[in-house]
């Protein structure tokens, strides 16, 4: 079939502009012909304090090859032109990775006038920080859909309060196949535990409630990475009021995907303290590295982890998140999590993208089936 994403791609980085990237390039290796209609200008830089855009030489995955990047969020025009385009797909496939693009997109989808099948993929149904509005926009823009492609079945249900659009729920697949590297082995529960906080830090990901935990737990040495959209001394301030001051090491500031093997091999537990998530790519990215982690029983972060490749806390109450780290520091525990996170089948990351593009796929031949 002709498909048209619309979405995020390389110079943008993260993780939905790779799901974007890799997305098209799987539904293209499944057989069908398609092109990315992508973003010149994403965002007011204001909304955005951190790194927008990698180097156009240094992208984070492969670049997709039939991308064209004229959507602009200043430019009204430029989003009726593109749906004006997108009349030659037969489906069109619209990344939604914040209500920020939701009127853009109503107004491409206005203009594309009912000429294709449209398949709304929200990475987040509602924000987690959300604003006025938000939901307002978001029941329109559901409203304006064929279909909707949701990660969770908590978010298949928010969407279900929002719109009478049939929903599809599928696993998120990972993006970037991290090399795994050894754990070290745990000798003591009384040796240093190094947890590793990857990613933007801001007020949902948790990450004060993890330095919390830490002051219970001394055997934790704690590294934040990622760019803060909160002012960092804040991290320090709180972790100066809690006495770990001396455990923390700040790394501010985008990490590169050439950093990441090392970043996540010198840790032993990566950290998803989240107050809310749908899901992580993060979770992802521990287990290619070889990583167990310590989670918050949000959105599908307790299903992924199992009692097998990880610890969950019985809630995001530093309390319990203390409770979970400290059964990581057990070495009987840690060694088994760690052991099983290794023998994670790696075939799965293939077959997780796989099916994801299947499960396009049954979405497509129901619409065809209904035609």
């Amino acid at each position: 079939m002709r498909i048209a994403v619309v979405g995020p791609t390389h110079p943008y980085k993260g993780g939905i502009a790779q799901h974007t990237t890799r997305l098209a390039h799987e539904l293209a290796r499944a057989g069908h012909d398609v092109y990315l209609e992508s973003w010149s200008r994403q965002y007011p830089a204001a909304m955005y304090p951190g790194q927008l855009t990698v180097p156009d030489d240094q992208p984070e995955i492969p670049v997709f090859p039939r991308v064209l990047r004229r959507l602009a969020w200043y430019s009204p025009w430029s989003w009726w032109a593109a749906g004006r385009r997108l009349r030659r797909a037969e489906v069109v496939i619209v990344v939604v990775a914040s209500t920020v693009q939701v009127l853009p997109y109503l107004v491409l989808l206005a203009a594309l006038g009912g000429r294709a099948h449209v398949v709304g993929l929200m990475h987040n149904v509602l924000p987690h920080e959300a604003r006025p509005g938000d939901r307002a926009l978001v029941r329109a823009f559901l409203g304006r859909v064929d279909q909707v492609l949701v990660h969770s079945p908590e978010q298949a249900a928010l969407a279900a309060s929002l719109t009478t659009t049939p929903t599809t729920t599928a696993v998120l697949p990972a993006n970037l196949g991290l090399p795994p590297t050894p754990p070290r082995r745990r000798t003591s529960t009384e040796e240093p535990l190094r947890v590793l906080a990857f990613g933007l830090v801001r007020p949902y990901k948790g990450v004060d409630l993890l330095v919390r935990a830490a002051a219970a737990v001394p055997q934790v040495r704690l590294t934040v990475a990622g760019e803060f959209w909160t002012p960092e001394q804040e991290l320090w301030d709180l972790a100066r009021a809690v006495g770990v001051e001396d455990r923390l090491t700040v790394r501010n500031g985008y990490v590169p995907t050439a950093d990441l093997p090392d970043l996540f091999g010198a840790a032993d537990l990566v950290a998803l303290t989240y107050r809310a998530a749908t899901g992580s790519g993060n979770i992802k990215l521990a287990f290619e590295a070889g990583r167990p982690v310590v989670a918050t029983p949000v959105g599908t972060l307790a299903e992924e982890v199992r009692g097998r490749y990880g610890v969950v806390a019985d809630s995001a109450d530093p309390a319990d998140i203390a409770a979970a780290l400290r059964r990581a520091c057990d070495p009987g525990e840690y060694d088994r999590l760690a052991g099983n996170v290794q023998r994670y089948p790696r075939e799965d990351y293939l077959r997780e993208w796989a099916d994801y593009v299947g499960t396009i796929d049954g979405m497509l031949g129901r619409r065809r089936a209904a035609r």
